[in-house]
């Protein structure tokens, strides 16, 4: 039986029929009421974002039902943002996610990302996943991982993707222009550059209080009237050399999977002055961000603190490092 109906079956059978259900390894959960994930204004756009995205990287070690069966529990939960990028798993997620939200597409706000920098390879790599992801627009077109200032100028640059994404708008096939970026230096040079309507971004405990990586992107975006959007809120640091990874396949940094833990960080990041936080890639940590985003409360003085010596006693070396 599919999660929708499962649902639909409990609801038939009135709220007794929760009662005796617990939390399971898949990070689902039984609660009196079908617990639903609050929006929040994305800018000043007039859109209203889930404050916890669906990250396509999740998606790409799925069966084509299993991904079904996710789009419809993430819509029952009030999920209603979806990043993708054709850089996730080859194009699966893309490939996946297409069948997957047919029918839903009015439901969904869909962001999608390009790593090409010059115009034409763009508008290519923009057809190519509104074909795969069968939509006649992205509500969020992005340019993918700005990483360092050579992209930056390649992007503005004439002949620059950025011509793409202004003639894309034109033609009805992107509503809204974001990007996302590893580096600050690189961020805060392109939000000089255009007129952005958001910025994903590595938003974490682990960053703030280790490297001060993201507060002056976070600054500089709320200034210039950017929405901002959250990576990373989940990450600790990166992998150990001799860590095993099988049990996080689709992470490339090692991710807070510790259930108290993994709520400070992610109720640390959906504190700051942001719309939403994309979870960790895995199906496991995204079902786990649902249940802590759908019962949310503001981070305490003391969990900061508690986040702090968490973030300060880390030996491993961290995912980003401040570059301004």
């Amino acid at each position: 039986m599919d999660r929708r109906r499962f649902l639909q079956t409990v609801a038939a059978g009135g709220i007794g029929a929760f009662a005796s259900l617990h939390f399971t390894e898949d990070g689902l959960s039984a609660t009196p009421e079908e617990k639903i994930i609050p929006k929040r204004p994305f800018g000043e756009t007039g859109e209203q974002l889930s404050i916890i995205g669906l990250g396509g990287v999740v998606v790409i070690r799925m069966q084509q039902p299993e991904v079904n069966n996710l789009i419809s529990e993430v819509i029952d939960r009030g999920v209603n943002y979806v990043d993708v990028a054709p850089t996730y798993g080859g194009g699966k997620a893309e490939e996946l996610l297409g069948p997957a939200l047919k029918g839903y597409r009015d439901k969904i706000f869909l962001a999608c990302k390009t790593t090409k920098r010059k115009k034409e390879e763009a508008f290519a790599e923009l057809r190519q996943s509104l074909t795969r992801l069968k939509t006649d627009h992205f509500d969020l077109y992005q340019f993918h991982a700005i990483s360092n200032m050579q992209d930056v100028e390649t992007i503005f640059s004439e002949g620059g993707a950025v011509e793409a994404f202004e003639e894309a708008k034109e033609q009805g096939l992107i509503k809204h222009i974001g990007f996302s970026a590893h580096s600050a230096k690189a961020a805060l040079a392109a939000m000089d550059r255009f007129d952005f309507d958001s910025i994903l971004f590595p938003i974490s405990f682990a960053l703030y209080y280790k490297e001060n990586f993201g507060p002056q992107v976070v600054e500089k975006a709320k200034e210039k009237g950017v929405a901002r959007l959250a990576i990373k809120a989940m990450a600790k640091n990166r992998w150990p050399k001799d860590a095993d990874r099988n049990e996080f396949p689709n992470c490339w940094y090692q991710p807070v999977s510790d259930p108290t833990t993994a709520s400070m960080a992610l109720r640390f990041t959906l504190s700051q002055p942001i719309t939403a936080a994309v979870p960790p890639g895995d199906p496991k940590l995204f079902r786990m961000a649902m249940e802590i985003a759908s019962q949310i409360t503001p981070i305490t003085e003391v969990e900061k603190e508690e986040l702090k010596k968490i973030a300060q006693n880390q030996s491993e070396e961290s995912i980003f490092k401040l570059d301004v």
